[in-house]
C-alpha cells in the first residue's frame, strides 16, 4: 500500500492505495475501488494512530537518553508539530514533540493519548523519521505517571515540589538539628559522615558543606529523595532499565536551588541508585512565562556553570531549563557552558503563535480572545506566576486590524494571553473558530512557528546539520 496524508475541506485523513488485495490492513476507514486499484480513507482516530505507530515505527516516541541536545515543544492545541519540525529538523537536536503537564491537560480538556495521537499524525504528515520524545511533564503522583506510561509517553518529568520542604531554608539551626535528629539513621550517618564540613572538588571549583547546611539539605530533601527512589523503582518495573527517560524537577519553588543543594541532591539520588537523564534546578533570577530572563546575567552564568560542573561530575546528565521560552538573553550562556548537552523546555510559546495567527488572520476572533484573557486573568494568576504591566497593553478595540499582531511582541500582552489559554478554550465558539482558522491557515501557522523556534535554536548555539 501507498500511504499519504490528505486534506479535505474540513478535516485530514490518511489515504491508503494498493494495486491489489486490501489497502491499509489494520486501519479502519471507508474502502473503495477504481478498476484494479483499491483504497481506504482513514479518519484520524486513536485506533488509526495505533496502527500508524505499528506500521511506521518512526511515528512512535522513543527514548532520547543518548541524544546530546534535546528540545521540548509544548503543543497545547495539538496543531504545532509541523511548525516545530520545520525549524528543528535543520538543527542537530532531538525534539520532544509530545509534552504536556497535568495542569495543561486539565485546562485544555485533553489526555496523554490525545497528545501523542496528535503528534503521531503530524510526524507522519511531516515525514520526520529521526526520532522524537514524549514527555509526561511535571507529574507528581505514581497514578499520573502510570497513566502517562500507558498512553505511550517515553519521558517522565518528576515534579518533587509537593514532597520537598523548601521552608526549611529559613529554619534556625536549632530547629534544623531537632528535625535532623528525627531522620532515619542511615540518612544521618551519610550526611554527617559524607557532607558535614567536607569539601568537594568540581573541575577546580570547591564546594564546602558546613555541618548546619548539610543537615538543612537533609531536612529539606530527604522525603523527596525517597519518593524519587520509589518512582524510579516503579518505572523500572513498568518499562525496564533503559526504556524511559527520567527527569527530576526541583524548580517549582520560590527560592533558587543553591549549587551545594544540587550537589547534595544528585549524590543522594545516586546513593539510592536512581539514574536520571536530566535535572531541572531552580535557577537564580525569574523565568516568567513568555518573556525574557529577568535577573543578574553574570551571576546566572556563574551559578549555571557550577550546576553544569555538578552534572558533568555525576553521570553527565543534562541540565534542563524549564520555562525556557523566549529567554534569549541567556540562551548563549546555556549553549556555551553546557557544551551543547542540555534539555530546553518550552510550552506556551507555541500557543502564542496561534494567538498571533488569530490577530493576523481574524481580528474579530483575536479581540474576543483578548477580552476573555483580561477578564479571567485573576483566575489564571492562581495557576501561573507572571507580573505583567496591564497599563502597557493598548485597547485592541481602539487599534487598527493591521496592528493587532504587534501585541504578541509586547511583553505584558504576551504574558496575559500566555496564561489564559485554558479559559479561552472553555468557550466552545471561540475554540471552534480558532481550530477552524488553524486548519485553514496551516501553512501560515507553521511559518510563524518556524521563525520563532529558529530564533530559539540559533540563540542556543545549536549547530545546523
Amino acid at each position: 500500500s501507498l500511504y499519504m496524508m490528505v486534506r479535505l475541506e474540513t478535516e485530514k485523513r490518511i489515504l491508503a492505495v494498493a494495486a491489489s488485495g486490501e489497502a491499509a490492513p489494520g486501519f479502519s476507514g471507508e474502502t473503495g475501488a477504481s478498476g484494479s486499484v483499491v483504497f481506504k480513507s482513514c479518519p484520524l482516530t486513536a485506533g488509526n494512530a495505533d496502527a500508524l505507530r505499528r506500521d511506521f515505527p518512526w511515528t512512535a516516541p522513543v527514548s532520547l537518553a543518548n541524544r546530546q541536545t534535546t528540545f521540548g515543544c509544548g503543543d497545547r492545541l495539538g496543531r504545532a508539530t509541523g511548525g516545530h519540525l520545520r525549524a528543528l529538523r535543520r538543527y542537530r537536536v532531538a525534539p520532544v514533540l509530545a509534552q504536556q503537564s497535568m495542569r495543561e491537560l486539565k485546562l485544555t480538556n485533553r489526555t496523554y493519548s490525545n497528545v501523542l495521537d496528535d503528534t503521531t499524525f503530524l510526524v507522519f504528515q511531516s515525514g520526520y523519521t529521526e526520532g522524537f520524545g514524549a514527555d509526561g511533564d511535571h507529574l507528581k503522583t505514581i497514578a499520573d505517571i502510570e497513566g502517562a506510561l500507558k498512553a505511550g509517553m517515553t519521558m517522565i518529568t518528576l515534579d518533587l515540589s509537593e514532597v520537598m520542604r523548601p521552608q526549611a531554608a529559613g529554619f534556625p539551626d536549632t530547629q534544623v538539628d531537632t528535625e535532623f535528629a528525627a531522620l532515619p539513621a542511615d540518612v544521618k550517618q551519610a550526611v554527617d559522615g559524607v557532607y558535614a564540613d567536607k569539601a568537594f572538588d568540581l573541575a577546580g571549583e570547591k564546594l564546602v558543606f558546613k555541618r548546619a547546611e548539610a543537615r538543612r539539605c537533609a531536612v529539606m530533601y530527604t522525603t523527596a529523595l525517597d519518593f524519587a527512589k520509589q518512582v524510579y523503582a516503579f518505572l523500572v518495573a513498568q518499562k525496564g532499565v533503559g526504556h524511559f527517560d527520567l527527569e527530576i524537577s526541583i524548580d517549582e519553588t520560590t527560592t533558587p536551588t543553591l549549587p551545594s543543594h544540587h550537589l547534595f541532591f544528585i549524590r543522594e539520588l545516586l546513593r539510592r541508585q536512581v539514574t536520571i537523564v536530566s535535572m531541572a534546578p531552580r535557577f537564580i533570577g525569574e523565568f516568567q512565562k513568555g518573556i525574557d530572563y529577568i535577573g543578574d546575567i553574570p551571576e546566572f552564568r556563574r551559578q549555571f556553570t557550577t550546576h553544569c560542573r555538578i552534572a558533568q561530575a555525576h553521570g553527565n546528565y543534562k541540565i534542563s531549563v524549564h520555562s525556557g521560552s523566549d529567554k534569549f538573553s541567556i540562551f548563549p550562556i546555556v549553549g556555551e557552558v553546557t557544551g551543547g548537552r542540555f534539555h530546553e523546555k518550552t510550552a506556551g510559546t507555541s500557543w502564542l503563535e496561534a494567538v498571533r495567527l488569530a490577530a493576523q488572520e481574524s481580528p474579530a476572533l483575536y479581540r474576543r480572545m483578548h477580552a476573555v484573557a483580561l477578564q479571567r486573568l485573576p483566575d489564571a494568576l492562581k495557576l501561573y506566576h507572571i507580573t505583567p504591566d496591564l497599563a502597557a497593553i493598548p485597547d485592541p478595540a481602539k487599534m487598527p486590524d493591521r496592528d493587532l499582531p504587534k501585541l504578541m511582541d509586547l511583553n505584558a500582552a504576551r504574558q496575559v494571553l500566555h496564561v489564559a489559554y485554558g479559559f479561552i478554550l472553555e468557550d466552545p465558539a471561540l475554540k471552534a473558530e480558532l481550530f477552524s482558522l488553524l486548519y485553514k491557515a496551516e501553512e501560515a501557522h507553521e511559518a510563524m512557528l518556524d521563525k520563532h523556534f529558529t530564533r530559539h535554536l540559533a540563540g542556543l548555539g545549536i549547530p545546523l546539520k
